[in-house]
């Protein structure tokens, strides 16, 4: 937390007040845009537009406990104070990477006060990357969350579902914010452009083709998108032009930044493209996809979630190693980070295409929560419930298999494929059961 009023000294031991306004050219023109209400608010439309479930709630007075998961750029942490400023709360930041225990015990202590001194409304305890926070940090949090006596209010760039711990994630709503789209990002860049706080002073005329350019380049993130509107901006107007053009953004912004989104794609597609090449059994495919990933800085973890979603999903039991492979290459490339982990990621993505393939065990699942689902909900036989008489061990026989019933009505999920292991598996199932037989 930020302690107000504190000075700090500069290189001369002259102390700096913290409150003293900063030269504008100095502040991003990101940080400069960010929007002052909902009104302004570019983008999210299933969250935050005119009829949208959360704009509603904020402007009853309300804001949920709940989790702003997207990728970078998208508003998340613009939306957290605006709910504090459309609701009239106070908000309190903390971040989870540096976060001490006892900070956060603090944290509860003054918001449990305002909340008394206020007549009971609580304040919004906004904490950035809440992922990073561990058991005790949690713990620290809890009571009052369920007390009502903070709004924690978490943004995080990773996946919460896999990253929070459950319990507090119990406590929770998740709100997913989504890349933002070209044409939103086209509209953003246009009124920085002109907006006082923004470029108006420079009196510059943007084309709608290179704001269009601008945006395509940025892969949905409104915060790489007004950067280098700010960068070729600046370099327009320093070199006596009026008018930023297309050939502007080509010559000035660096290539690389083209390669990353040239079609416009974001993330989302690219990895949707790497699974259906390897899905394929098309290798060069999926390693081109990959590459995309990899050259534009994807996350590391949300590849290697992806690919161990595949393996069990794509590959399934006909290649039942693919799944060891893909969990210890997630280790392997938390290990060493980039640029080694692309070594790690091509190597299993290569084994995952060329893998045989089977979703068996996909289906298997769905079609047991299926069967739940329309209301077969069996009793568990009276041999298998824990001190249950009759219950055989099925180690006491030499084929470490005894026939005996496992369910009160058998109902047949799992049909085995025909490549690699599952042949195995279903020569064995056929000598146990005769249901395997009767195909």
């Amino acid at each position: 937390m930020k302690e107000e009023g504190f000075l700090f000294a500069d290189e001369e031991g002259k102390k700096l007040d913290p409150n003293q306004q900063p030269n504008k050219w100095d502040i991003p023109l990101a940080e400069r845009m960010r929007p002052q209400n909902l009104k302004e608010f570019v983008g999210q439309e299933h969250l935050i537009g005119r009829n949208a479930p959360l704009r509603k709630v904020l402007e009853s007075g309300r804001v949920p406990c709940c989790v702003l998961y997207g990728p970078p750029g998208v508003g998340k942490t613009t939306l957290v104070r605006l709910m504090a400023s459309t609701t009239g709360r106070h908000i309190m930041e903390i971040n989870a990477v540096s976060a001490k225990v006892s900070q956060l015990r603090e944290l509860v202590h003054i918001a449990t006060s305002r909340k008394n001194i206020t007549g009971g409304r609580s304040v919004i305890a906004f904490v950035d990357e809440i992922y990073h926070f561990n058991k005790s940090q949690q713990n620290a949090l809890l009571p009052s969350v369920e007390k009502g006596d903070i709004i924690l209010v978490g943004t995080t760039t990773e996946n919460p579902y896999f990253e929070i711990n459950k319990t507090l994630l119990s406590r929770l709503v998740i709100f997913e914010l989504k890349p933002l789209q070209k044409e939103d990002l086209a509209k953003l860049l246009t009124v920085a452009v002109t907006a006082e706080r923004g470029l108006g002073e420079l009196e510059l005329h943007a084309e709608d083709d290179a704001l269009l350019m601008l945006a395509a380049m940025s892969g949905g993130d409104a915060r790489q998108a007004l950067n280098r509107l700010q960068m070729v901006a600046h370099t327009v107007a320093l070199s006596g032009g009026r008018t930023i053009t297309a050939e502007y953004v080509r010559d000035i912004l660096p290539i690389s930044n083209l390669r990353f989104d040239k079609a416009s794609d974001d993330h989302y597609d690219v990895i949707s493209a790497l699974i259906k090449s390897m899905r394929g059994s098309d290798p060069d495919a999926a390693l081109y996809w990959l590459a995309r990933l990899m050259l534009s800085g994807e996350n590391l973890r949300f590849i290697t979630r992806r690919l161990i979603i595949f393996a069990s999903e794509d590959v399934g039991l006909a290649d039942p190693y693919a799944l060891t492979m893909a969990v210890s290459a997630a280790h392997a490339v938390d290990m060493v980070g980039y640029p080694e982990a692309k070594i790690i990621l091509s190597e299993t993505v290569i084994y995952l295409a060329s893998a045989l393939k089977s979703n068996s065990s996909y289906l298997a699942v769905k079609e047991a929560e299926k069967a739940i689902n329309s209301g077969e909900i069996q009793e568990v036989p009276g041999h298998l419930k824990q001190g249950g008489q009759g219950y055989q061990y099925p180690h006491d026989d030499p084929r470490h298999w005894l026939p005996q019933k496992y369910v009160q009505e058998t109902v047949r999920f799992y049909f085995p494929g025909e490549k690699g292991n599952e042949r195995q598996i279903k020569e064995r199932l056929k000598s146990f059961w005769r249901r395997f037989r009767e195909e």
